[in-house]
């Protein structure tokens, strides 16, 4: 069936002007200020409306995962990218330890994830090392007491499931090196400081064990030691180095709490 010219120029107008209206009732992702990350942000359109939590990345690795064995001391090292990026295996060779990290994450995605990714995997101890990008607003604007809360919420669904809980401090950055610069100022110093001092004083409250990496890593202008990370953020080698042992005794701390 043909159309006449002039309905066939009516309907193409009518799609045109649809399109139009429809584009324009699409709100533009509010500037952060930071190019990178406003980038990073409109990036993630898709993960932040189809899978939030982005439960499908372990999926698939946990329907394999065999439940643990009478005698194992299971943990579960969950964080962002600065865990996701930490090849365990190299660092606790032969330890039944599962890295459930994902880079970019922010506290209400772990929340999302944490039944799947935590909770169903029976460990013993979880490792939290968050707060990172909830600072630097990667998923949007995060008010400090917003964080706690999330932090708080965490601790509880765990310890409701007898999981010993390890928080983690937030690690310094530092604006040493071209590329760490924007991660710098995305990240206050004393946003930092602030989440580490309630953490500490959770865990003491809460009688949960606070893992200090902040402290062995910080340099004597209050920023991570330049030899610790190439973009000032993510720990190379030798930053791992430092952490490994130190995330070492507070499993084995964590351990001992629930005989």
């Amino acid at each position: 069936m043909h159309l006449r010219p002039r309905r066939l120029v009516a309907q193409l107008a009518s799609v045109a002007l649809l399109s139009v209206l429809t584009s324009a009732q699409q709100p533009a992702i509010p500037s952060t200020g930071f190019p990178g990350l406003d980038q990073y942000r409109a990036s993630r359109i898709a993960v932040f409306t189809d899978d939030y939590g982005q439960l499908a990345r372990y999926r698939d690795a946990n329907a394999a995962l065999k439940p643990p064995a009478p005698d194992e001391n299971r943990v579960v090292f969950f964080g962002d990218s600065i865990t996701d990026i930490w090849k365990l295996e190299d660092y606790f060779p032969g330890k039944p330890y599962l890295n459930r990290g994902i880079g970019g994450q922010t506290t209400p995605q772990m929340l999302v994830r944490f039944r799947q990714d935590v909770i169903d995997l029976h460990p013993k101890v979880v490792v939290i090392l968050a707060g990172t990008n909830d600072i630097a607003g990667n998923s949007g604007p995060m008010r400090l007491e917003d964080i706690e809360a999330d932090y708080a919420s965490l601790a509880e669904l765990a310890r409701a499931n007898r999981i010993a809980v390890v928080f983690s401090s937030v690690l310094p950055v530092h604006n040493y090196t071209p590329k760490s610069r924007d991660f710098f100022l995305q990240r206050s110093p004393e946003k930092i400081l602030a989440l580490n001092h309630w953490l500490q004083d959770y865990c003491a409250a809460n009688r949960l064990v606070y893992l200090d990496y902040f402290s062995p890593m910080v340099d004597d202008k209050g920023l991570l030691k330049r030899d610790l990370a190439e973009d000032g953020l993510h720990p190379n080698r030798a930053g791992y180095k430092i952490m490994a042992p130190l995330a070492d005794t507070a499993i084995s701390k964590a351990l001992a709490s629930k005989l």
